[in-house]
């Protein structure tokens, strides 16, 4: 059995880091009264989900099941509420089922919960790491509480490593002390920024620690190699947007430094290197704009660069690339223009209809001329500097500016 499984917290007594079920908590307070409800727990991987709802179950006495969205399916759970109706009628026993990673289930899916849920047939505690606002269905949570979860902190994995090498190596136990020399206050916090808030692959990378303290003679910075290869880093959650996110943002804010961070952040978790290409090449118009419109070719260049030359070369494209993002002049000049003209045809439909002015209208056939199309319109190359009074707008937005002229807006950190 894995080290996580073995030091799980049986009660809600040993949970850490969450105050909904900590000795005041809100959560803590239903259960204690006997009035468990229908529950979604919302919170980024190894926050307790899974531990709070076992947890539950053995404070309730409840009957427990536990299914995966991955892995069942809607006959599943079908099978579950009968067996859990029948369990109510014939003991009074009720069951709490809980459902994995819950938003894997398509919205249509999720009716399966409804009657049950409605008729408390079961006790429903769904898991997600993804927006419940988002992915699960609205009749589903208006029958239940929606609980966020917090992202533990360092201390509270820190405590839970501690905890979790005393239950491996009591004090009585031989090989204590080289444990302990290998492991100790300051791997325990490196270990715990390790796993960025979550206690499963801080628990895992300490068994793998544990392990690799039996090797003869090996000192604390070999095992800090070796972990280095397990990195986790979730390619489709929320950390898979939240990295690309701090990139983007720290190309915006010209910091080359973040940009390289995140950038190697990404690769080091096995991220699609062709991903991250794509979205620089958005940043390239988005951010830098008018400033330096070579950045659009850079960024395309990038792109097809990683598609012929692939990984680990690639990354050296792509570092090149985010860093003269990053160091590049700045402007949303062009952003910000179609962003006003997508607003104004949002505030008045009439104007997807405007008649295009006649004299801009093309006159590829000879009804077409007869009717004037392009008529009056003047070739801008046949003036000097191609310049000519003409209006290119709709009669109906004569004078509107899309375009200003600043590259940036106004307002003023009051933290410079």
């Amino acid at each position: 059995m894995p080290l996580a499984e073995r030091v799980r917290p049986k009660s809600l007594d040993d949970v850490y880091g969450q105050q909904l079920v900590g000795e005041r908590g809100v959560l803590r307070g239903l259960i204690e009264e006997g009035r468990v409800p229908s529950m979604i727990l919302w919170g980024s991987a190894g926050c307790g989900k899974t531990t709070i709802a076992r947890a539950i179950a053995t404070q309730s006495k409840c009957r427990f099941i536990e299914i995966s969205a991955m892995a069942s399916g809607v006959n599943d759970c079908k099978r579950i509420f009968s067996e859990a109706k029948n369990e109510l009628v014939l003991t009074g026993r009720r069951t709490i089922l809980f459902c994995d990673e819950i938003h894997r289930y398509t919205k249509t899916q999720q009716d399966v919960f409804l009657a049950p849920v409605e008729k408390g047939e079961i006790i429903l505690i769904g898991a997600t790491t993804e927006n419940p606002s988002f992915k699960v269905q609205n009749a589903l949570l208006s029958r239940c509480r929606t609980f966020a979860l917090k992202k533990l902190l360092q201390t509270d994995i820190e405590t839970i490593l501690h905890r979790a090498i005393f239950y491996e190596s009591p004090p009585d136990e031989v090989g204590r002390s080289i444990i302990n020399k290998l492991l100790d206050a300051s791997m325990i916090g490196y270990l715990a920024r390790f796993a960025d808030g979550d206690a499963r692959t801080a628990l895992n990378l300490l068994e793998l620690a544990l392990g690799l303290t039996t090797t003869p003679g090996i000192t604390q910075e070999e095992i800090k190699k070796s972990l280095t290869h397990t990195i986790t880093y979730d390619r489709t959650g929320d950390s898979h947007y939240d990295a690309i996110s701090a990139l983007h943002k720290s190309i915006r804010g010209s910091d080359p430094d973040g940009a390289v961070f995140w950038l190697a952040r990404m690769l080091k978790g096995g991220e699609d290197p062709l991903f991250i290409a794509r979205r620089m090449v958005v940043m390239a118009s988005e951010d830098i704009g008018l400033a330096d419109s070579s950045m659009l070719s850079l960024a395309t260049a990038t792109f097809t660069a990683v598609q012929q030359v692939g990984m680990p070369e690639a990354r050296i494209n792509l570092a090149h690339c985010a860093v003269a993002l990053a160091l590049s002049k700045k402007s949303t000049r062009s952003y910000r223009a179609l962003g006003k003209a997508m607003e104004l045809y949002e505030n008045d439909l009439s104007l997807a209809s405007a008649p295009v002015p006649i004299h801009l209208r093309n006159a590829p056939t000879k009804l077409m001329k007869e009717l004037g199309y392009g008529k009056e319109y003047k070739y801008n190359p046949d003036y000097k500097d191609g310049k000519v009074k003409q209006e290119y707008l709709p009669e109906e937005l004569k004078g509107t500016v899309f375009l200003d002229e600043m590259d940036l807006g106004t307002k003023v950190d009051p933290d410079l």
